[in-house]
């Protein structure tokens, strides 16, 4: 891979990271939602490798997925090393100075993002390869909480200089903001706040629950009243002035934040549940969140593919030779898509008892979301052969 781009890096490199990342953690969640594991609310090593003993087709299958979950987190790994040290070069140049007082500035909140992701990523790892983790997982989750603050500080600082920097100068002018691409940091925000409702939801500790807790609602809280101003703000200026064919893939970005948002509600509702009631959470909570969740991700799904073909972004960005940097976007929709399609059929279809695991509804209701995975991934190498060539 080619290294020392220095002034033409571009933050939203991150994003090939954060993908990557991304699509380790949705090949997990075959692992999550299909291999049982009654005393632990998430399937670990202890739960995995009996079903790779088996000798069986389903081993062959446990075996195939483990090793797909290896190889996007080596790559997320791979990807954060070389951006991070493209990056430390980029500060250097005069384009970085150019870009923190330009609109553009938000595009730093991509860092923060990937940061996140890198936790989520080593903590499946550590679950799915690492023997008798989950016994020790109590002395984790302060470690994990202390690193998602961390991330939480720096995104804020990075949020707080470009926010307040419009409000006190202005220079975003309708036709700069005539895309979602600020969402990048409220996508930001989603994921610190999913990160801290895992030991919200997951620890037995009062004090950890709580904490968690509470950081997640104060980064979800600021997620959902930004995401509201950039939504409103970025749809009046499209309407006045259209979208730039290379980031109408910026009306896709809502997509895997409302994944994320989703995923965090749950883990509040179960948080909540266990730590302050110590009881179940009701079946048709789950089915309201998922509904409504589901819903709004079809609908911007729909409508930004329908932008994205009348301005030729697959064509130019993704299938041609056209180069951007923010292209790397589309692999979150389709991760996100994915991943949530998963939780949809848990929390709407089997826990109200809908339909029955395994059953053939079951995997009829997958196809779709498998589908959209596997399409993914072929993107994703598409565009990481075009980063290779860059």
């Amino acid at each position: 891979m080619r290294t020392q781009l220095v002034e033409s890096y571009k933050p939203a490199l991150f994003l090939s990271s954060l993908g990557s990342g991304g699509l380790a953690v949705s090949f997990y969640l075959y692992l999550m939602f299909m291999i049982p594991h009654p005393t632990r609310p998430m399937a670990t090593f202890e739960d995995i490798f009996p079903y790779v003993m088996r000798g069986d087709f389903i081993s062959l299958l446990v075996v195939i997925d483990l090793a797909i979950i290896l190889f996007f987190a080596l790559a997320h790994l791979r990807l954060l090393w070389w951006n991070i040290q493209e990056f430390s070069l980029f500060k250097k140049s005069e384009a970085f100075t150019k870009l923190k007082n330009s609109p553009e500035e938000v595009s730093l909140m991509a860092l923060p993002l990937t940061y996140a992701m890198s936790v989520n990523v080593l903590f499946i790892l550590g679950g799915v390869f690492v023997p008798g983790l989950w016994s020790v997982v109590e002395y984790l989750f302060p470690g994990a909480l202390i690193a998602f603050l961390a991330i939480g500080i720096y995104a804020l600082k990075i949020f707080g200089d470009y926010f307040s920097r419009l409000l006190a100068f202005g220079g975003c002018d309708s036709k700069s903001n005539a895309n979602f691409s600020k969402l990048i940091a409220v996508f930001a925000f989603s994921m610190i706040s999913v990160g801290f409702a895992a030991p919200g939801a997951m620890s037995q500790s009062l004090l950890v629950n709580a904490t968690g807790l509470f950081f997640s609602i104060f980064f979800a809280a600021l997620a959902i009243t930004f995401g509201l101003v950039i939504l409103v703000a970025g749809t009046k200026s499209m309407i006045k002035e259209g979208i730039h064919p290379e980031t109408s893939v910026s009306l896709w970005v809502a997509i895997p934040i409302l994944t994320v948002l989703g995923i965090t509600a749950t883990r509040m509702i179960h948080g909540f549940a266990h730590g302050f009631e110590h009881t179940q959470a009701k079946p048709f909570i789950g089915f309201i969140l998922a509904s409504l969740i589901f819903s709004l991700q079809l609908m911007f799904g729909y409508l930004g593919y329908k932008v994205m073909k009348k301005v030729g972004y697959f064509e130019r960005f993704i299938w041609g030779e056209e180069k951007s940097a923010s292209s790397f976007a589309i692999i979150c929709p389709g991760v996100a898509f994915f991943v949530f399609g998963m939780f949809f059929l848990s929390l709407a279809l089997l826990s109200p008892g809908i339909i029955a695991p395994f059953s053939l509804p079951y995997f009829l209701f997958l196809i779709p979301f498998v589908a959209v995975q596997l399409l993914t991934i072929i993107v994703f190498k598409r565009l990481y052969e075009k980063l290779l060539a860059a």
